[in-house]
This record gives structure tokens, C-alpha cells and sequence, in this order.
């Protein structure tokens, strides 16, 4: 096994053992978009993002995971890393870090990790993680791994952190499209006062203990 398998950050542990690589294809698959008519990056709407502007948008999960927060940068143009012209590869250094640290700024966050991964979708997207704060044992690669393991958070408290970080981005410019979860009051349409204990012969309600051992006894 490899080393990696020893290291504290490593999630699992127990007998395991490797698998046998497959032998290499001659063609490789069309990635998912690659000809642009099927893209979901390019058929979700405005209101599937919690920020856009005019060249970018940022996504979150349709639900919250195990992390504080996991959220994805796209160009709004159908193009991959290798593909950006100078403006938008220029940009895409400045939304890095200004959504690096947006997403940093939010309680219980110590770290944020940028990926990007090109084997799924030919859309550029680019992966933020965020760490939470004292949790050194996920520290590293396998950060991504943790989030299917640990419990999912809260989502009260995942929309109010997608609603800071759009928030903190909109401050830039563009438009925040995420809301922080709406409290739902409840409240009787009448208040009844208990009338567990008679009142006095002459009228007045007991108000002390006093009062009310007296008129049980």
C-alpha cells in the first residue's frame, strides 16, 4: 500500500488493497458538454446560482454536505482552463481569491481548498472546500473525501452561510441570488389562562405559594 494510506489525514483504515489498473483505451470518452448543446453549466438559469455577474457565477450543492461550505466557479462562456482568452484567465485569478476569501470569511472555517478537476464536465469549474477550523485531521487531499463522510451540516445554517458568501461577493459587484433561511413563527391565535386553581371566595386570585397551598388544603 501506498504511504499515503499511513497518513493521519487518510479517512479510512483496515485491510485494504489496491485495485487492478485497467489497460489504457485507445479513444477517450466525449467529456459530459464537450460539444456545448447538452452543457448543464450553459442550460441552468440565473436563479440555479447564488451570485452572477456579467463573465461569472458561483453554484452551491442542491443540499448541504459535510463540510462548512462546498461551492463551484464558472465562466458564464462555454470554454475550459486552457481555453479562457487573457481577460477572463486574468479574472479568474481575482475571483479565486476574492471567493477564497469570502468563503474564509465565514464562522468555523480555517481553510479553503481550490480544485479544479477536468474529467467530468468540458465547462471550466473550479472546487472551493472549506475546512473547518481545528479539524487537523482533514487537513490535505483528502478533504473531498471527508465531505460524503462526516455529518451533513445543518441547512439553516448552510443557506445563512450561502447568503454571506453572495453577499460578501455582490459588495464587488454582480447580483446575490442566495437568501438566508426564513424563520417561521408560530403562535396560538388566543391565550388562555389556566385556570388550574379557583380564585378566592371574595374574587382575587391567590399570587403567592402561600395562597395556593391554602386554598388546596
Amino acid at each position: 500500500m501506498p504511504d499515503f494510506t499511513r497518513w493521519p489525514s487518510f479517512p479510512f483504515e483496515g485491510d485494504m488493497r489496491v485495485k487492478k489498473l485497467a489497460p489504457p483505451v485507445e479513444v477517450e470518452p466525449p467529456r459530459s458538454g464537450e460539444d456545448g448543446s447538452d452543457c448543464v453549466a450553459c442550460g441552468t438559469p440565473d436563479e440555479g446560482y447564488i451570485w452572477v455577474s456579467e463573465r461569472w457565477r458561483v453554484r452551491a450543492m442542491d443540499r448541504p454536505t459535510g463540510l462548512p461550505m462546498v461551492l463551484i466557479l464558472e465562466c458564464r462562456s462555454h470554454l475550459d482552463l486552457g481555453d479562457l482568452p487573457n481577460l477572463l484567465a486574468a479574472e479568474l485569478g481575482v475571483m479565486t481569491v476574492r471567493l477564497e476569501r469570502a468563503i474564509r470569511s465565514l464562522d468555523g472555517v480555517a481553510r479553503v481548498h481550490v480544485n479544479r478537476w477536468g474529467d467530468g464536465s468540458a465547462h471550466l469549474h473550479m472546487w472551493f472546500l472549506a475546512r473547518p477550523y481545528g479539524r487537523l485531521q482533514l487537513r490535505g487531499t483528502f478533504l473531498s473525501l471527508w465531505d460524503d463522510i462526516l455529518p451533513v451540516v445543518p441547512e439553516s445554517q448552510w443557506r445563512e452561510s450561502l447568503a454571506l458568501v453572495a453577499a460578501w461577493l455582490a459588495d464587488f459587484g454582480g447580483k446575490a441570488n442566495a437568501e438566508p433561511a426564513h424563520i417561521e413563527w408560530e403562535s396560538p391565535g388566543t391565550f388562555a389562562v389556566p385556570d388550574s386553581v379557583d380564585p378566592e371566595p371574595d374574587g382575587r386570585r391567590p399570587t403567592t405559594l402561600g395562597d395556593v397551598e391554602a386554598a388546596e388544603s
